[in-house]
């Protein structure tokens, strides 16, 4: 698997381990590369862990066909599991697999599997593993994968699973809403392998991510789809300030509350858009071109505009279906996506159209003052340094909407 080692979680944090293309492993399916879309796939930055650039560099699970993904659940001397492992199991499935099935528009065939239908007991108590933020290569973290592929193994034929889910017994660790400790690790070099492969992409989910609106038994699982994305190569989209810079339009941003999809962007980057569904704005002059609902299959899905090799901006119409049940006010979203800016500390920025409004999502613990961002028909995106300008021209009756981008 790739020498890239990638923390990243629900919590601000990486470790910065250099990748090597050469020990790449299963990747997500790469976009279509014709002539026409070349100037838009921005290049990964090598010095990124994980980037926005496109293809998605190897080491991380597939994203598109069938994936399936070994779930366990695990306990402590020290913590034992409250209730059977399998209402743990059901915190998050099927609704995790609904989630992808409907974010993929059914390109990602997600296939939880639980072959052992009990708790896991480690041999050490949870206090022992000295449990923190962690990383692969911290020593805890080591024992704790250790023990869990020594315990599972005569059981589970590693070799026949794409990612690992690990779900913890909840009563292990501080909650959620004091340390947020789930975390993924992929593309990890240094993971211990099991039935002849390393258990590379894992994720690790622990205290319940209760936002305290009381919707957990209906929102709680989305912690899970949050991690799996790290695992197919997305980086975290909050920052050390929260999220701010994307707020509620990605789950990589925002994983809490009401349901919310992925970015445009994600879905290309991850093969879940062809290539006949983005357009590649990179000429001098004006262009006018369609975009569909994101939230519905098929129809053209996203417009990129790119203003050099590593970044640009997105234009996609997000409106309310699909996992985009939160949105108020649907339009068009414009966002910059940069390959330079690793994970966790900006590398995509809505724009907003309504700057300082308060927003328009009452749904608690949502960023609410980018939930109206979207454009509307006749509203105008201005980069005046680029000479770039972005305008809604109209919408039909049918909810498509028209984008006219002008490059001087």
């Amino acid at each position: 698997m790739a020498a890239l080692t990638a923390t990243v979680s629900t919590s601000a944090g990486t470790a910065h381990i250099p990748h090597d293309p050469a020990t790449a492993g299963a990747r997500p399916l790469s976009a279509s590369h014709t002539s026409a879309l070349a100037p838009c796939m921005i290049n990964s930055h090598p010095d990124v862990q994980m980037t926005e650039g496109i293809p998605t560099p190897g080491g991380y699970a597939p994203s598109t066909g069938t994936v399936r993904a070994l779930t366990l659940m695990i306990d402590f001397p020290d913590a034992p599991g409250a209730g059977k492992a399998l209402d743990r199991f059901r915190e998050f499935f099927p609704q995790t697999q609904e989630w992808f099935r409907t974010s993929s528009y059914g390109r990602l065939d997600y296939r939880p599997d639980a072959p052992v239908r009990r708790w896991l007991r480690m041999p050490q108590p949870f206090e022992a593993y000295g449990i923190e933020r962690g990383a692969p290569f911290d020593p805890g973290y080591r024992k704790l994968v250790q023990d869990i592929v020594a315990v599972a193994d005569p059981k589970v034929d590693f070799s026949s699973y794409d990612l690992l889910n690990v779900l913890v017994t909840p009563n292990a660790g501080p909650s959620a809403l004091d340390t947020v400790l789930s975390v993924t690790f992929a593309g990890n070099a240094e993971a211990p392998t099991a039935d002849g492969v390393p258990v590379a992409n894992a994720s690790f989910v622990y205290s319940r991510q209760d936002d305290g609106s009381g919707t957990y038994d209906r929102t709680g699982y989305r912690v899970l789809p949050h991690e799996n994305g790290h695992v197919f190569g997305l980086p975290d989209l909050y920052t050390q300030d929260g999220g701010g810079a994307v707020g509620h339009w990605d789950i990589m941003s925002e994983d809490w509350g009401a349901n919310n999809d992925l970015l445009g962007w994600h879905k290309w980057k991850l093969g879940w858009l062809d290539a006949a569904q983005v357009s590649c704005a990179s000429a001098r002059g004006t262009s006018e071109h369609t975009l569909t609902p994101l939230a519905h299959p098929g129809g053209p899905k996203l417009l990129f505009v790119p203003f050099d090799r590593r970044a640009g901006y997105a234009v996609e119409l997000r409106t309310r279906g699909g996992n985009d049940e939160v949105v108020c006010r649907p339009g068009v979203l414009i966002y910059k996506v940069d390959s330079t800016v690793d994970t966790g500390q900006g590398p995509v920025k809505v724009y907003d159209s309504r700057r300082d409004s308060g927003g328009c999502t009452r749904s608690p613990n949502v960023h609410a003052e980018l939930s109206d961002a979207p454009f509307s028909p006749g509203e105008t995106f201005k980069d005046p340094e680029r000479g770039i300008r972005i305008s809604v021209t109209s919408a039909d009756r049918n909810g498509d909407h028209t984008v006219r981008v002008t490059r001087d």
